[in-house]
């Protein structure tokens, strides 16, 4: 009667390890599988090719977006009857030994206004008084003419009655006392300019894809588009400035 009992313990133990190596084996698969799944997002772009059309791209659509923001800097000056620091906020200064680094024109100098009409630029360090006055030159912002009073000191005059000439439309002159008309038709000039940026946008996006010929649903056409939309959501930040600023509809 033992007999039994004893094979029947045998073949438990037998089956133990096979029972004991196939969850092993199992655990171990699964925990691979579960590793290399890598979100689409987090992927970087897939080759050399890519990457520099990534970085052309990039800096073909951040010129587009400067150049909005300084357009909007005049007309906003023009629309708010005033003259603010903020006129000269599209200026970047190329500091000595910082390589190819742009700096806002307020991390190296105070900006101020005197006699409600005159910007006065005072720089923090003596040295850097030339780099301010050509970084102002190489904006080309409308009616900005530095002139050097001393060491550390720049004034720009800014003309009392202004017109401008953007993208073939015109808008007329005004005293420093603007019209609702007249803001409102400076905001509709923002609004239409901020439209011709973002197909500006596009279209460099497009290239760039088209160049690439890049599949359908590829972290390529996933990181061009990203950086379409940033670009385009900082045109919109501009606008929306613009009419807060100056109570335009």
């Amino acid at each position: 009667m033992s007999l039994p009992s004893a094979s029947f313990a045998h073949n438990d133990i037998s089956r133990s390890p096979k029972t004991s190596y196939i969850r092993l084996y199992a655990s171990r698969s699964k925990a691979k599988s579960t590793a290399d799944l890598v979100p689409g997002s987090k992927q970087a772009l897939t080759s050399e090719v890519s990457r520099l059309e990534y970085g052309k791209s990039e800096a073909k659509m951040s010129a587009a977006v400067e150049w909005y923001r300084k357009e909007v800097a005049g007309l906003e000056t023009r629309a708010s009857g005033r003259v603010t620091p903020a006129l000269l906020s599209p200026v970047r200064v190329e500091l000595p030994g910082k390589g190819k680094d742009l700096v806002k024109l307020e991390e190296v100098a105070t900006i101020g206004v005197r006699d409600g009409s005159t910007l006065i630029i005072t720089v923090f360090e003596e040295h850097n008084l030339k780099t301010v006055e050509q970084a102002l030159y190489a904006a080309k912002l409308p009616n900005i003419v530095p002139q050097k009073q001393d060491s550390r000191t720049i004034k720009i005059p800014i003309p009392r009655s202004l017109a401008s000439s953007s993208c073939g439309m015109v808008v007329h002159s005004f005293s420093f006392r603007p019209t609702v008309e007249a803001r409102n038709a400076l905001t509709a000039t923002a609004q239409r300019m901020a439209e011709d940026t973002r197909v500006q946008l596009r279209k460099i996006q497009q290239a760039s894809v088209k160049k690439g010929d890049y599949k359908k649903h590829s972290v390529e056409l996933e990181e061009f588009q990203k950086l379409a939309d940033k670009n385009s959501a900082e045109v919109d930040k501009i606008l929306a400035h613009m009419k807060k600023s100056t109570g335009a509809r």
